[in-house]
């Protein structure tokens, strides 16, 4: 059976109508698994991504998270930084 996949509305006049997206940041103080917990947490994913996530920013020093509009975004990276995750939320492209 086909499985119907719905992009979000992406209703920003900012971008002109283009994604924005959270960037999580490494940090040395929260711990691995906290970090695993907020991303699904903010952003409904799964723990294998959540996990591929946070290992990205621990060895890269970031990562980007989720892509939605401004509003999604801000409130992903809210919850996230709730646990001491420094985030940032960006557009996803800069013209």
């Amino acid at each position: 059976m086909a499985q119907i996949v719905l992009e979000p509305s992406i209703d920003d006049a900012i971008t002109g109508g283009k994604r924005w997206m959270v960037v999580i940041y490494n940090n040395d103080t929260t711990p691995m698994e906290i970090v695993v917990d907020l991303l699904m947490t903010a952003t409904g994913c799964d723990a294998d991504e959540a996990y591929l996530e946070m290992w990205e920013a621990h060895h890269f020093g970031k990562a980007p998270v989720h892509f939605s509009t401004i509003s999604e975004c801000e409130k992903a990276a809210g919850i996230i930084a709730s646990g001491g995750v420094k985030t940032t939320v960006e557009p996803e492209f800069i013209d």
